[in-house]
């Protein structure tokens, strides 16, 4: 049975910092992409960062340059460093998985872990 468990989320002042990890089992996820996903209050899930199975890293807009993902295959787990952090990332933060090695499309998801930022 696989699981994505996240940790990390918190509350933070606008301008610090936080890093969220994801933790899989049930399975090895060294061949599969990795992303992570927000949602903000009243709005619809968005893309934040993934991570692919060659290391490859792509990012959304408002982050670039400000969060950087990466990923442990030793320890199954994935990290997401957010610096810099705005109000506008407060958001329930999830991670995800593949649903195949080598594959795009995302079919496992973590439960989420909370950011708040405070201006």
């Amino acid at each position: 049975q696989v699981q994505l468990v996240e940790s990390g989320g918190g509350f933070v002042q606008a301008g610090g910092s936080l890093r969220l990890s994801c933790a899989a089992s049930g399975r090895t996820f060294s061949n599969y992409k990795m992303g992570w996903f927000r949602q903000a209050p009243e709005k619809e899930r968005e893309f934040v960062a993934a991570i692919t199975w060659s290391g490859s890293t792509y990012y959304a807009d408002s982050v670039k340059g400000r969060f950087t993902i990466s990923r442990d295959n030793a320890k199954n787990t994935v990290y997401l460093q957010m610096n810099s952090l705005k109000p506008e990332d407060t958001a329930v933060y999830y991670c995800a998985a593949a649903g195949r090695p080598y594959k795009h499309e995302y079919h496992y998801w973590g439960q989420g872990t909370r950011v708040t930022v405070s201006s």
